[in-house]
C-alpha cells in the first residue's frame, strides 16, 4: 500500500486541505496568503519495516515573529488536523518558522497539548479567542453578503425577511426567492455561500425556516435596525480589511511573498 498511497497523498491534494484552514484574525486562507513554506511527503516507517500511509511534514511563516501566539496555534492545529484527515495520511508534522513562540507551539501541536497547558499565563484559552474571531469574521461575511444583495436591488425590508430557504445556489449564481415577487433575483454566490457557511458553522442558520442575516448577538434583525446592524457589520469588514492590508506588506518585507487582495 505505501507506493499506492504515494500516489494518492500528492501536493495538490494537501494544498487543497491547507485552502480550508484559515488565518482566524483575516478570515482567509493560508494558501491564498502564501503562508505555506513547505510541503514533504515521505512514507512512514523506514525501507525495511515499510508502514502503510505517509508522513506529510508542513512548514508555514506567519508576517511577523510576533503573530498571536494564539492565531498561530489555531493555524497550526488546523494544518495538523485537516492534513491528517486525509486518507492515506498515518502522521503530520507541524513546523511554525520563525516565531518568537515556534518551539512552544511546535512542541505543542505536535504532541497534542492544550493550548493553556502551553501558554499558562494566557488570560483567554483558545475557545474563546476563537469565538471572539468567528464572530468578527461572521459580520465581514455578513456585510459582503448584504452589499451583494443591496447592489441587486432588494430592499432592507425584503433582505431582513430572507429565510436561508429562499437562498439556492446554481453553480456560481445564487437565486434568491423573494415572497413578493414570482421571479427570483441571481447574484454571484461566493459572498452569500462564504456567509452562509460561516452562519451554519455558528450555529445561528441550522433550518430553511432561519432568518438569514442576524445582528451583533445573532439575533433576527428588525426592519428598522437594519441600517446600525449593517453599520456594524461594515466596521468589522473595514477593520478586518486594514489588518488584512498590513499584514500583506508586513509579509511581503519580511519574506518576500507579495499576496493578493481578498
Amino acid at each position: 500500500m505505501g507506493s499506492s498511497t504515494r500516489n494518492v497523498v500528492d501536493r495538490a491534494a494537501v494544498r487543497e486541505r491547507l485552502d480550508t484552514v484559515h488565518d482566524p484574525e483575516l478570515d482567509r486562507s493560508i494558501v491564498d496568503l502564501e503562508y505555506v513554506d513547505e510541503i514533504r511527503i515521505e512514507r512512514a516507517g523506514s525501507e525495511d519495516a515499510p508502514v502503510d500511509g505517509v508522513r506529510v511534514d508542513v512548514a508555514f511563516v506567519l508576517p511577523t515573529a510576533w503573530c498571536s501566539p494564539a492565531f498561530a496555534w489555531m493555524m497550526a492545529t488546523g494544518i495538523r488536523d485537516e492534513v491528517g484527515a486525509l486518507a492515506g495520511v498515518r502522521d503530520v508534522r507541524v513546523d511554525l518558522l520563525d516565531h518568537m513562540h515556534d518551539e512552544e507551539i511546535n512542541r505543542g501541536v505536535n504532541e497534542e497539548l492544550a493550548f493553556e497547558h502551553v501558554f499558562e499565563d494566557a488570560e483567554d484559552g483558545i475557545a474563546e479567542v476563537r469565538q471572539k474571531l468567528d464572530r468578527k469574521a461572521r459580520l465581514a461575511r455578513q456585510y459582503r453578503a448584504v452589499e451583494t444583495l443591496l447592489d441587486a436591488g432588494l430592499e432592507p425590508a425584503q433582505i431582513t425577511a430572507l429565510t436561508s430557504g429562499d437562498v439556492e445556489r446554481v453553480d456560481e449564481r445564487v437565486v434568491i426567492y423573494l415572497r413578493d415577487q414570482t421571479v427570483g433575483v441571481t447574484v454571484p454566490a461566493d459572498p452569500i455561500a462564504g456567509y452562509l457557511e460561516k452562519a451554519r458553522d455558528l450555529g445561528i442558520v441550522t433550518g430553511g425556516e432561519d432568518q438569514l442575516f442576524r445582528d451583533l448577538d445573532g439575533e433576527p434583525i428588525s426592519p428598522a435596525a437594519f441600517e446600525e446592524v449593517h453599520r456594524e457589520t461594515r466596521l468589522a469588514k473595514s477593520n478586518m480589511s486594514g489588518q488584512a492590508g498590513i499584514c500583506a506588506q508586513l509579509h511581503e518585507a519580511r519574506n518576500g511573498v507579495e499576496v493578493g487582495g481578498d
